[in-house]
């Protein structure tokens, strides 16, 4: 079977195959990326990732990269670094009140810091992006804890996808043929739960709600994000379907966080309460439905 879009879903969008992989990924259509396989990205290592000086046309160049941050300080510098090597329009770290130098360390690693004492995820980003420069088309989020990093094969289906209309690439960890324990129970059942919903709901599939995604400014501007919370990436998803953004899946590697431990994985109590974030998101955006256009 072709890696290409070989299966049409009645949600949209396609099916891969089963010879999937993203070295040949040559996308025909924006929509639903709707892998056939469910297994996750396998996770590697940093000795695996190559960076590539941008041509000037690629569309990170007029891309701001915006890190929330929470206590980060052990590895934000680096994936600033990372960002800004990679040739990025810049990058805007948001410190989320941190008690630790994470702020600090931002700035002198040369990202724009932007402080927000509320915490949230989602308040994080709506305070970043209050004020986007002039010159900027694209905001990408990343993590801080370094997992969000382009391996070089990945670029160029990124590029593509916008080539090809996308106005919101979402990355998808799950579109690598690998071993699925390279996400977290809590990780897997989230993203499971989350997608069941949505597809009942709004009749689409998505496989991930992984945080590495593009989004076009004025697109970004149209959906009128109003969470401020953890439910910030699924109302991103679902104002996209319900507006007819242009959106793809691509597949993206899974990076195991360079230090620190995760707020939202790394314990039971951050998970329950990101994944009640989720669920009530989605319940409220349910029952809204017949009222938003």
């Amino acid at each position: 079977m072709s890696a290409l879009c070989a299966e049409a879903r009645p949600e949209g969008g396609c099916v891969f195959g089963k010879d999937f992989h993203p070295a040949n990924f040559q996308p025909r259509t924006t929509g639903v990326m709707d892998p056939l396989s469910k297994q996750c990205a396998p996770k590697t290592t940093g000795s695996e990732l190559e960076f590539l000086a941008l041509p000037a046309n690629h569309f990170l160049r007029r891309t701001l990269i915006l890190i929330p941050a929470l206590n980060e300080a052990s590895v934000i510098s680096q994936t600033v670094q990372e960002w800004r090597e990679l040739g990025v329009w810049g990058v805007r770290v948001v410190d989320n009140g941190s008690v630790d130098t994470t702020a600090a360390l931002a700035s002198q690693a040369g990202a724009d810091v932007v402080s927000e004492p509320r915490r949230g995820y989602g308040a994080a980003c709506w305070s970043g992006l209050l004020r986007i420069p002039s010159g900027v088309e694209w905001i990408l989020f990343s993590s801080a804890d370094g997992s969000d990093r382009f391996q070089l094969s990945e670029l160029g289906v990124w590029q593509a996808v916008i080539d090809e209309g996308a106005d919101l690439v979402l990355g998808n960890r799950c579109l690598y043929p690998g071993a699925r324990a390279s996400l977290k129970m809590t990780q897997r059942l989230g993203s499971w739960l989350a997608g069941l919903i949505l597809r009942f709901g709004w009749r689409v599939r998505f496989e991930d709600m992984g945080s590495r995604r593009a989004i076009r400014v004025a697109a970004y501007r149209s959906l009128g994000l109003k969470d401020r919370a953890f439910g910030w990436n699924v109302e991103m998803q679902i104002r996209a379907v319900e507006l007819g953004v242009r959106f793809a899946e691509v597949p993206v590697a899974y990076f195991p966080r360079r230090g620190g431990v995760s707020k939202i994985s790394g314990s039971w109590m951050g998970s329950f309460k990101a994944s009640w974030g989720i669920l009530s998101t989605l319940f409220k955006l349910w029952i809204t439905k017949p009222f938003r256009r």
